[in-house]
């Protein structure tokens, strides 16, 4: 338990100090009044569009990295998915978030195999005892309904199949498909929001960006998966 305790601070100490840095560096070259005006946004915007597509093949391979280290280092996925369609498109960034997304969380999933099982086990094993059998009866056909369902942090949701001893092949796979339908609304939500403020000079107002078909298609699509998504976990996680 010791062990684990200091791979937990490890893990803290060394994702605090990656957002300080990040952060030190950013505000180093950027004011916040900088940051949250919408002409400043605009205009890096442009340039950072120009500097992608100047250098495509290596802002997507520094995208990808962040993202398997970001998920790594237990962070969130619904920023990767905004981020991805904002700088890359909805088709690029939706394949650079699943993927990364995917191969960082089964890198996670293999180091709590090794270091934190017991841990696991120890916080989640009863309030999930109940999954282990679903996942024995199919385990590739339900992880993906369990990527899919969600309902659980993703930071949680990327160890808690260390319960199951999934195989590694149906644990990523298994969330490329599962996750799928969240990552490609998310990518696209990201990309409508950069073609939104391309196309507009000074800042939209909230009725405009509801109306505008590039937010309302993605949020009437998320609202969708989370209606399939309630069914699916009544008809599937039924004791």
């Amino acid at each position: 338990m010791r062990k684990e305790k200091k791979i937990k601070i490890f893990l803290g100490i060394t994702y605090i100090l990656i957002i300080i840095s990040f952060l030190w560096v950013f505000f180093d070259k950027f004011s916040l009044n900088e940051f949250t005006s919408y002409e400043f946004i605009k205009n890096n915007i442009d340039y950072f569009n120009q500097l992608k597509n100047k250098n495509f093949l290596i802002i997507s391979l520094l995208f990808f990295i962040f993202t398997v280290l970001w998920v790594l280092l237990l962070g969130f996925g619904s920023p990767i998915l905004l981020l991805s369609g904002f700088i890359f498109g909805k088709w690029f960034g939706f394949i650079y978030a699943v993927l990364g997304l995917s191969l960082g969380a089964t890198l996670l999933y293999i180091f709590a195999n090794y270091f934190l099982k017991d841990l696991v086990e120890e916080k989640f094993s009863k309030k999930f005892s109940n999954l282990n059998e679903k996942f024995k009866k199919n385990e590739f056909i339900f992880f993906i309904i369990y990527r899919f369902v969600g309902g659980i942090p993703f930071q949680i949701q990327n160890i808690l199949p260390v319960l199951f001893n999934v195989k590694l092949k149906n644990y990523f796979f298994g969330s490329v498909l599962g996750m799928t339908p969240q990552i490609f609304v998310g990518a696209t939500l990201g990309a409508g929001i950069n073609e939104i403020i391309q196309k507009n000079i000074e800042v939209p107002s909230l009725i405009d960006l509801l109306f505008s078909q590039e937010i309302y298609v993605p949020i009437i699509a998320f609202i969708i998966l989370i209606i399939i998504g309630i069914i699916i976990k009544n008809i599937f996680y039924k004791n």
